[in-house]
């Protein structure tokens, strides 16, 4: 088997594509063939040592994959040999073949791609959880989308275009409104030009918005603070502004913790406001929870109501290319890598 590895922290460059022994499904395991794996924002500070949770290097990291299930451990009944399937993998997912929990893996819809297989599990079950277990989206509602041209961004308006009569609001370059659009958000914002709170207070007549779906963090979690509407809540799910592109630099993380927000449970109950974080790495053991999120999300793409948006798929051999892609912002929609 081949795998995408990460030897020691640092730019995109240090990624290397190692060879080692094909793994053996232990019981109740399956053994997949990768056909395409997702990369996630976790992975870029994994690399470059800023993901707490990501084992130490080396490593392999990587969330998410589909394809097929060619060896089937002991006890496993309900998956083949030969099926299609996506699953979540935590860590490990940069490889050609990977064993999982045959709990962890879905199969796929018939008319499902392989590339959309890899793209729905992790960001579209993060937008899943934050919109209907955290905040509990409804028709009438107003939110704010960070980052509405990336992977969550995207699977988050269109999961609020499936509830309908939710308005929302997305942060992303100018070049990419379009795309933003066609995913169901109504008010794209280049916040390269223009000051996010200043245009949705207007939008607003000064109300706000109901949520606000933060990845950024440090100032950002103040500013979409302030945005909310009583009884609104912010959701922490990333930190990106912590990451710069290339390797982490000590001074940049110690200035965003100087500008990290702190909130008492006083300041929250006169406010009437609230603030979440969501981690799914962290909620790997909450199994009944992420299975049935990700049967609702299997059954939405069945009914049209969401599909992955895939922007490049990188071979294994050009995953510093990847990296380096997603770290400059350029991309529009979800980043692969494929054997």
């Amino acid at each position: 088997m081949k795998a995408v590895w990460i030897p020691k922290f640092g730019k995109p460059d240090v990624l290397e594509v190692r060879e080692h022994q094909d793994p053996t499904p232990e019981p109740g395991a399956v053994r997949i063939r990768v056909r395409a794996a997702g990369i996630n924002f976790a992975d870029i500070m994994a690399r470059q040592g800023l993901y707490p949770d990501a084992p130490p290097p080396p490593m392999v990291v990587g969330y998410e994959v589909s394809g097929v299930i060619d060896a089937v451990g002991q006890g496993v009944t309900d998956r083949s040999e030969g099926q299609r399937v996506l699953a979540m993998t935590r860590f490990g997912g940069y490889a050609d073949t990977v064993c999982v929990d045959a709990t962890h893996s879905f199969a796929m819809p018939a008319e499902m791609s392989f590339e959309e297989g890899a793209a729905l599990p992790v960001t579209y079950l993060t937008a899943y959880h934050m919109l209907f277990n955290v905040f509990r989206v409804r028709p009438g509602d107003h939110v704010l989308i960070h980052q509405a041209a990336g992977g969550v961004g995207t699977a988050a308006s269109q999961l609020c275009r499936s509830v309908g009569g939710v308005t929302t609001y997305g942060t992303a370059s100018k070049n990419k409104h379009d795309y933003v659009r066609s995913n169901g958000c109504d008010h794209p914002i280049d916040y390269h030009s223009v000051d996010y709170v200043e245009v949705i207070n207007d939008l607003t007549d000064g109300r706000g918005v109901d949520a606000v779906l933060d990845a950024l963090g440090g100032s950002d979690w103040k500013k979409g603070f302030s945005l909310l509407r009583r009884g609104g809540v912010l959701i922490a799910f990333g930190w990106a502004n912590m990451a710069k592109s290339g390797k982490r630099r000590v001074t940049h993380v110690v200035g965003e913790l100087t500008h990290m927000p702190w909130w008492t449970p006083v300041q929250l109950m006169q406010q009437n406001k609230g603030v979440s974080g969501v981690n799914m790495g962290n909620l790997w053991d909450e199994r009944e929870t992420l299975l049935d999120a990700l049967g609702a999300l299997l059954k939405l793409y069945e009914e049209g109501a969401v599909t992955p948006q895939i922007d490049r798929a990188f071979p294994f051999q050009q995953a510093s290319e990847a990296h380096a892609y997603i770290e400059a912002g350029q991309n529009i929609g979800k980043v692969l890598l494929t054997p």
